[in-house]
């Protein structure tokens, strides 16, 4: 088995081998991941956070041991709390992380990707908060544009926010809306949740496509169009704006 680790900004995770497929997800600088097919310009990979599958291309990541993807997703994570900053390396040249990017080996304010060492002189989190705290950290990504399959500050999707939300926050979330859905445990009705819990929406077969992270006095931060508060009711979200319910309540799930 071969490993990799994104060495830039951002990657976009492809359905298939092709740049203008799907981008089902996004790799962002620092994630590691194991490498389970290569091709002459692609790899299909497995990420090691959320066990993701798709191409990327293979100009986009550097090749790691073992031993590093071992103590990597095995040691203490330290991760990025900016909303968008640089690191430096001994040449002086910068590359943009976005909120959320990992860092690698991070001690002193230097990070390491094979031999190449970065000095990072931003916020750092790497303490697990409490679900009191979640709320707080989702603010963060307000007005941020709906982008399918992306999950930084530019860009992201309904799962993607709620995933990036709770890693700032210490707790693991997979990517994918449907099995986001399968974790936690699940609350009878909106009147015992807290804020941070989840609540989940379907489509009229059934099928779970929304989420979105619960608040204080009946309200919801969430991605539709860009990360915006709406009105939780037990129908499901109501848009002030449009005067209508635009998603359909399913279940509501607590995570921590």
């Amino acid at each position: 088995m071969a490993y990799g680790i994104c060495n830039l900004s951002m990657a976009p995770l492809r359905a298939i081998a092709n740049d203008t497929s799907e981008m089902m997800s996004q790799v962002l600088f620092g994630e590691t991941f194991e490498i389970l097919e290569t091709e002459k310009e692609w790899s299909k990979i497995r990420l090691s956070y959320d066990t993701s599958e798709g191409y990327i291309d293979n100009k986009q990541y550097l090749i790691i041991t073992a031993a590093s993807f071992l103590k990597l997703t095995s040691e203490k994570k330290y991760i990025s709390g900016e909303m968008i900053d640089f690191i430096t390396n001994k040449n002086n040249e910068l590359t943009t992380i976005p909120l959320g990017a990992d860092l690698p080996f991070y001690k002193n304010n230097r990070l390491e990707i094979n031999a190449e060492s970065y000095v990072y002189e931003g916020t750092v989190l790497s303490d697990k908060k409490a679900k009191s705290e979640i709320p707080q950290i989702a603010f963060t990504y307000l007005n941020t544009p709906f982008l399918w399959g992306g999950k930084t500050p530019f860009g992201m999707d309904a799962s993607g926010f709620v995933q990036m939300v709770y890693k700032l926050c210490g707790h693991a979330l997979f990517r994918e809306v449907k099995a986001q859905a399968i974790q936690g445990e699940v609350l009878s009705f909106i009147e015992e949740s807290a804020p941070g819990d989840l609540a989940f929406f379907d489509n009229e077969e059934g099928e779970i496509i929304h989420v979105g992270i619960i608040l204080k006095d009946y309200n919801i931060i969430h991605c539709h169009g860009k990360v915006r508060i709406d009105t939780l009711d037990h129908s499901g979200i109501y848009n002030a704006d449009t005067q209508k319910h635009t998603h359909k309540l399913r279940i509501i799930k607590k995570m921590i």
